[in-house]
């Protein structure tokens, strides 16, 4: 492109920010003041001179004097010696050292404002009994009437980056004993200086033998016929431009947050979900024996400290030690053994998202009733592009009295294929010491094949009659994770928790959040 061109094609904010340069650096506060444009437009105009080579931009590390938290302050509420001294004054002028802190507000600045207060004279101090007895001296009025030099100081340098170089000799004295309170300190910092360069004071002599153009229409140029005589602005539109970032959720909580609504949406109540629970609605109000597999440190999470905690009332777990002793008022025989309420109060991280359903069941639950919860969960396992040792479940369970299995395999369909997006599904029989049938639900993933998401079945009796519970209950846990990973088009389940700002950014919004 020819400097002429880039000449005719300057925008009115390059072209006046083109007329302040000069042959020498100038930095953006020597700029600014030669103009009344806004600091936001000056700033874009001298980088698209330099992206142009009209002018040319230097960045250079300096430091100055700025104020710290302590001296922000100081400039709101004044030095601490003031606050003290006003204290005073607000009361009546003779007080105790304990009367002035509170009046005053005054914490660790207590000390330097005493200290301060009475090296000036402002002060007397008397001793009565164990109180120090403040009383004003008559110096403090001329103290109090005006700011002083250090409180000026202060405000100089809140309105921006002094420089060393604008201090006189007091102020670098003043610079020092602040400094020493703790109120200003040296902050670095990159100062931007432009100059014009060569081709750029070409441009300006181009400039005058440009004609003006129309950039922008409006009523006045339309009902004067101007824009008949005047060649209009032509603009590029196919240059690249820089991308923008909207804010959004991160992808899975979005996930997350979606089914969270659908399922209020379809009536379902969401359940208490603690990180933490006992074995007891873990495992044994789920009719899981205490000497099952599953329950042993090479399946599960244990806490050190504490180890143990509370179960709920006595009639909640006399129920639940007889259904497992010999099936409590179920028609079942139960397991055989002696239930141990130490084992049950053990505390874990909660090894499924079931452990949630059981304490519902336990405290008790509406007929008809839905619930759902959407809970982290901790087992150990091996690491891979299915499998975390840390996820999270979608569970839940319906109680109706016309409930039959059919209705389960129905719901769980629907989940995978209008929720997850999933385009094949298969049912296989399975066993969980919880439900009778049983079944898991396994969806076809277009790059990793067949992938098992969820388990689910009928509460088993032993479970629902012990609970006093008559009513048939559906219920299922699900690998929300692998769920995810279908909706989400990914293929590794590490990646929904991915950093990768690449993939942030570029991550597709679902749903519509609330």
């Amino acid at each position: 492109m020819t400097l002429k061109k880039t000449a005719e094609e300057l925008s009115q904010i390059e072209k006046d920010s083109l007329l302040l340069l000069e042959k020498e650096f100038k930095d953006f506060n020597e700029l600014k003041n030669k103009t009344k444009m806004n600091s936001d437009a000056l700033i874009r105009g001298l980088a698209w001179l330099t992206q142009k080579e009209l002018a040319e931009t230097i960045e250079q590390k300096n430091s100055a004097p700025g104020l710290t938290g302590k001296g922000k302050e100081a400039v709101k509420e004044g030095l601490p010696e003031r606050k003290f001294l006003q204290a005073l004054k607000e009361l009546n002028g003779s007080a105790s050292l304990k009367e002035i802190q509170e009046k005053g507000h005054l914490k660790e600045e207590l000390n330097i404002a005493f200290g301060t207060a009475k090296k000036n004279g402002f002060i007397s101090v008397q001793k009565k009994g164990n109180d120090l007895i403040i009383e004003f001296t008559g110096l403090e009025k001329e103290f109090l009437e005006k700011k002083t030099k250090e409180e000026e100081f202060l405000e100089k340098a809140s309105g921006g980056i002094l420089s060393f170089k604008q201090l006189n000799e007091e102020e670098l004295q003043m610079l020092g004993i602040l400094n020493k309170r703790g109120l200003i300190e040296q902050k670095e910092f990159t100062e931007r200086k432009t100059k014009i360069t060569e081709k750029g004071l070409e441009a300006i002599q181009l400039l005058e033998e440009v004609e003006e153009q129309i950039i922008a229409l409006n009523q006045k140029i339309l009902l004067s016929g101007e824009w008949r005589k005047k060649p209009f602005k032509k603009f590029n539109l196919l240059d690249p431009v820089p991308s923008i970032f909207i804010g959004k959720r991160q992808p899975y909580i979005q996930f997350l947050n979606l089914i969270r609504k659908k399922l209020v949406e379809l009536g379902f109540k969401e359940m208490l979900a603690p990180t933490i629970v006992t074995e007891f609605y873990n495992f044994d109000v789920l009719f899981q024996p205490q000497n099952h597999p599953a329950r042993t440190w090479t399946d599960t999470y244990q806490l050190k400290k504490p180890s143990h905690g509370a179960l709920p009332e006595k009639e909640k777990v006399k129920a639940i030690k007889e259904a497992h002793e010999f099936g409590g008022v179920s028609a079942s025989n139960g397991w055989g053994y002696s239930w141990s309420e130490i084992i049950a109060s053990k505390l874990m991280p909660s090894a499924h998202a079931t452990a949630h359903s059981a304490r519902q069941l336990a405290q008790g639950i509406e007929v008809p009733g839905k619930y759902f919860a959407i809970a982290r969960v901790y087992r150990p396992d091996v690491i891979d592009a299915t499998h975390l040792v840390e996820f999270n479940q979608m569970d839940g369970f319906i109680a109706d009295k016309e409930l039959s299995f059919r209705h389960l395999l129905g719901i769980l369909k629907q989940f995978a294929l209008e929720i997850a997006g999933a385009s094949k599904v298969r049912f296989y029989p399975d066993y969980y010491p919880f439900t009778e049938p049983s079944v898991q639900l396994s969806a076809k993933h277009p790059e990793l094949g067949w992938i098992e998401f969820a388990g689910a079945g009928m509460f088993r009796p032993e479970i629902t009659e012990n609970l006093g519970i008559k009513e048939p209950i559906i219920a299922w846990g699900m690998g929300i994770d692998r769920l995810a990973m279908f909706k989400l088009g990914i293929k590794d389940i590490r990646h929904l928790f991915s950093e990768s700002l690449e993939y942030l950014r570029n991550a597709k919004i679902i749903g519509v959040e609330q």
